[in-house]
């Protein structure tokens, strides 16, 4: 019985701020019936449901609201058509509301529109076109339907970002005429008397209290609307500690203000600046570092922004633009000089170069022409042509790379682990150690006690920073899987980039890996009495028979010298020996050494050259003609330009390089000395690559292999990490790791190099993260004031915390800087 298939829901989540966030939206999520699994990315700000058929996106939704955050949606309206009574409306409702994505449905029959709720990018208009077409209607986009919904997303983003703009400028405001007045009266005689002679004691403490109070309560609001309802859930987490703080102070203020008989003799003190210096500072945290999460993700929305709006295509004989997003497969496409190619598939007529640097990284244009594939993304540069559209939607080789980035990017590292066992209980433990840390100071502290008990309690809920610990690793992991995807390197597992840091040696693959994969004839030499020409085109005419790389580069051979091809009168292929046959009333076989001896041929007379072109790591084959040795003949498959080179920036990296290969072992060694390699692994079979990667995983060693991705599926999933060599537009290889889109081998060194710098990365934000809160804390919390007579104010505090938020993310974003050392690289 098939397993019931699963579907992937990616929600933007608005408001999440700490890594407590993301266990209670995880936990909430999980608990939704249908739900398998649940993953939350705090520096994406997105959640992953992966939902059985069972699953319902909109109780996702329901669920992650019901938390305190705000899943991100959008309201969109079609037009729909061949509605004539009301039970149409109830069908086309069904219909629109059975798609995967879609939260709820409205149609209007006076209208004909229909307004559908749906997850950005969870519901494509084809989705909800083919559903309404069951249905017997028919729906008709608007020109952007389905186009922006990144972009829509990156608005909503963008608009919280300006809002926790104003929302700083205002408390700003408000708390500079505290900052000014209370700290001058501290410091300067002249304020002090001012103030006392102006505005007077009452006076001037009912100004704090307006001010504070507005900051606290108006642009701070946004503290208390996750805050106190996780408070209240008891699942307190960071905006819970920012509400406490800053109110604890407040409060107390308050009560100095208008009931100071109420308090202990002495302690009537007010702290109205530092509640509201608290707020601002830490909404110009929070402002800084949403400015720069945003450009953690900027690999993502230059992948999207590839895509073409719209597309030109050919219906009923009438050219049309309509949106990207409603090409279907089949369609006739056209696309003139300068545009976008919007989907994949062939071209029909026409002819172009087009730029394909997105997936291969080279900047030369390839030549386009009938039967030539192009892809959706690239950019046409002279000619026009036409195409017929292939693969569309989500099968198109640009939606295959954006998907895996996304998914890498939202991969959590076996490292997390401890971060989230860590943050389950952080912030509960600092409430602990506020209140102990207020008792402390209250029962032993010096007068007033009560105000000291107070200021370091805050202190305390103030400077931890869980935001920091959830940030640590997710930024890292996205930026450096963004800068993959941009230097060729498409992670299918985020996990690799961990796997990678620990590989120690890299198994390659010959064939199509470390060489073109394209044999090419090197040398022709002849038995006495025979004629170069005649026999090699004798080789050619049976070889055309075979569809073998080497037979085909016979043929190419024969034909670039301008020798006839004839057609064989009979073929015969002897699996692992060689093929015979007649070829103009002569009988001629083409194979290994052990085949012509079994045919009484005795290959001695070119032992030397056998020898010679071993050594120079070409694959020498023998050509009998009646019955007697005719020549003998090298074909090589031409070393890649950079796999030299890639080889060299490996062994800098410390790591060793092994080769795999089915060659006999005299060519395999002559291989690898000319490139450096280390170990040799030769005349190995097809299926006994798992079998000789195993061998290699002796003593715990961790090993890498890099192949081809087709004939090589195998060893790719055998090995620690799988690294399969992609053809441009060839991304979707199951049994890989990491995917190298341009087949450049230079990309696995920036595999590696990026593994090791973003594991790097993670170590350094998760000991800034954990050691500023180790730390601090006790700081905070008074340890040092019975030797030195330190204590750290609130504010200074909240400065600390706001601080500590934006390094990690400003450390994450050093990767994208990151260049591989690859000498003379232009990568």
């Amino acid at each position: 019985m098939p397993a019931p298939a699963l579907r992937t829901l990616d929600l933007p989540v608005l408001g999440m701020t700490c890594a407590s966030c993301v266990g209670r939206v995880e936990k909430a999520i999980r608990a939704v019936p249908g739900v398998a699994e649940a993953r939350v990315n705090l520096a994406a700000g997105r959640a992953q449901a992966v939902l059985t058929p069972e699953g319902s996106a909109a109780a996702v939704v329901e669920a992650v609201r019901a938390t305190g955050y705000e899943p991100l949606t959008e309201e969109r309206a079609y037009r729909v058509r061949d509605m004539n009574c009301a039970s149409c409306v109830g069908r086309v409702e069904k219909a629109l509301a059975a798609v995967p994505g879609v939260l709820s449905a409205s149609v209007n029959l006076a209208t004909e529109r229909a307004t559908v709720r749906v997850v950005p990018g969870a519901a494509r208009f084809r989705d909800l076109a083919a559903a309404v077409e069951q249905a017997g209607y028919r729906l008709e986009a608007p020109e952007d339907a389905g186009l922006d919904a990144g972009d829509r997303e990156q608005a909503a983003r963008d608009a919280e970002i300006r809002a926790l703009g104003r929302a700083v400028l205002v408390a700003g405001v408000a708390t500079l005429p505290l900052i000014v007045l209370e700290m001058g009266s501290h410091f300067i005689p002249g304020v002090h008397h001012w103030i006392a002679e102006t505005l007077g004691q009452f006076g001037w403490r009912a100004i704090s209290f307006v001010l504070a109070t507005f900051v606290l309560f108006g642009p701070g609001r946004i503290f208390f609307r996750s805050g106190v309802p996780a408070l209240l859930r008891g699942a307190p987490e960071m905006n819970s500690l920012v509400v406490l703080g800053a109110t604890a102070a407040w409060a107390f203020s308050t009560v100095a203000t208008f009931a100071p008989h109420w308090l202990p003799q002495g302690t009537a003190n007010i702290y109205f600046e530092a509640a509201a210096v608290i707020v601002t500072l830490i909404l110009l945290g929070r402002w800084i570092e949403a400015r720069a999460k945003g450009r953690t993700g900027q690999a993502i929305r230059r992948l999207m922004s590839l895509q073409a709006k719209t597309a030109r295509v050919v219906r009923d004989g009438i050219e049309q633009d309509v949106a990207a997003d409603a090409v279907e497969v089949g369609d006739l496409v056209v696309v003139r000089p300068g545009e976008r190619v919007p989907v994949d598939g062939v071209v029909m007529d026409g002819a172009s170069f087009v730029d394909e640097s997105m997936l291969t990284g080279e900047p030369i244009p390839v030549e386009k022409i009938a039967g030539a594939e192009v892809t959706g993304g690239t950019l046409n540069t002279t000619g026009a042509f036409r195409f017929e559209a292939r693969q569309v939607g989500a099968q198109t080789v640009l939606a295959q790379i954006v998907r895996m980035v996304e998914a890498a990017q939202g991969a959590k590292l076996p490292i997390q682990a401890l971060v989230d066992r860590v943050t389950g209980w952080f912030v509960p433990a600092v409430m602990a150690v506020a209140a102990l840390t207020f008792v402390a100071w209250f029962l032993f502290g010096p007068d007033p006690a009560l105000g000291m008990a107070l200021v370091n309690a805050v202190a305390v809920l103030i400077i931890a920073c869980p935001c920091a610990m959830g940030l640590a690793t997710p930024t890292s992991i996205m930026v450096g899987v963004g800068r993959a995807a941009e230097l060729g390197v498409l992670f299918r597992k985020g996990e690799a980039l961990q796997a990678l840091r620990d590989v120690q040696v890299v198994a390659f693959d010959k064939t199509g890996t470390l060489t073109e994969g394209r044999p090419e004839l090197t040398d022709l030499a002849v038995a006495e009495g025979f004629d170069e020409g005649v026999v090699l085109a004798q080789v050619a005419a049976l070889e055309s028979r075979s569809e073998h790389p080497v037979a085909r580069a016979l043929v190419a051979a024969a034909q670039a010298r301008g020798l006839g091809v004839a057609a064989p009168q009979d073929f015969d292929s002897i699996p692992g020996k060689g093929v015979t046959g007649r070829v103009e009333g002569a009988r001629v076989a083409v194979g290994a050494d052990r085949y012509m001896t079994e045919l009484g041929c005795d290959v001695a007379v070119f032992a030397e050259t056998a020898a010679r072109l071993g050594d120079e790591g070409k694959t020498p084959l023998y050509a009998a003609v009646d019955g007697r040795l005719a020549a003998i003949i090298a074909v090589a498959d031409p070393i890649k330009p950079t796999t030299a080179e890639a080889i060299r920036a490996l062994h800098g990296l410390g790591l060793k390089v092994a080769v795999i290969s089915g060659d006999n072992r005299r060519t395999a060694a002559a291989v690898a000395r000319r490139l450096g390699i280390d170990e040799v692994h030769a005349e190995v079979l097809p299926d006994g690559k798992v079998d000789v990667l195993q061998a290699m995983k002796a003593g715990e060693r961790r090993v890498a292999f890099v192949g081809d991705g087709v004939n090589d599926a195998p060893a790719l999933a055998a090995a620690d990490v799988g690294l399969a060599v992609g053809g441009g537009s060839d991304v979707a290889i199951e049994s890989a790791d990491v995917i190298l889109t341009g087949g450049d081998l230079r990309g696995a060194v920036s595999a590696f190099g990026l593994s090791r710098a973003t594991m790097a990365n993670i170590r350094q934000n998760l000991a800034w993260a954990f050691g500023y809160n180790v730390l601090l804390i006790p700081v905070a919390a008074g340890v040092l004031y019975p030797v030195f007579g330190v204590l750290l104010s609130p504010m200074l505090a909240a400065g600390a915390m706001a601080l500590s938020s934006i390094s990690v993310v400003l450390n994450a974003l050093r990767l994208r800087a990151f260049r591989p050392h690859i000498e003379g690289a232009a990568r």
